[in-house]
């Protein structure tokens, strides 16, 4: 995957946008449409010490997730990225969909600070690796200077 152009779409579309839901709300579009076989593609924003839904493409979600809790909590705890090849092999996996099989979730930070994490899902096993992970960070980092 090029992940450039993605970032330059995402670069495009949040340019003088000073409204978070709308720009997650694009990202979301952007990450579930740029990307393949993806089954789900979304944000979780903190409240406090848990994770409530934000703007995401694809099936119900679950609404909110306690802090180290599944992969995104877990992601949301550590402030790091968290790649997962196999969700059903990773102790306490939130499984909002029972199809998904591999996870990737990036932290986003705001003032230093976790403010929310980037969650793809897909359906098949080991989906994201290294290369998804540089890039979609990349994708993150943007963002989040987009974020107010």
């Amino acid at each position: 995957m090029d992940y450039s152009q993605l970032v330059s779409q995402l670069d495009a579309v949040t340019d003088g946008v000073e409204n978070n839901i709308s720009n997650l709300a694009n990202a979301a579009a952007l990450l579930y449409r740029g990307l393949e076989d993806v089954s789900w593609a979304g944000f979780y924003i903190a409240d406090g010490n848990t994770l409530a839904l934000g703007p995401f493409q694809g099936k119900i979600a679950c609404t909110s997730i306690a802090k180290g809790r599944g992969v995104c909590g877990a992601a949301f705890e550590t402030g790091k990225t968290a790649v997962v090849t196999n969700v059903h092999e990773f102790e306490g996996h939130i499984a909002c969909d029972a199809e998904s099989n591999s996870e990737i979730v990036v932290p986003l930070f705001k003032g230093g600070e976790v403010f929310g994490v980037m969650d793809i899902d897909s359906t098949s096993y080991a989906r994201f690796d290294d290369c998804d992970r540089e890039g979609l960070e990349r994708f993150a980092r943007l963002l989040e200077s987009r974020l107010i």
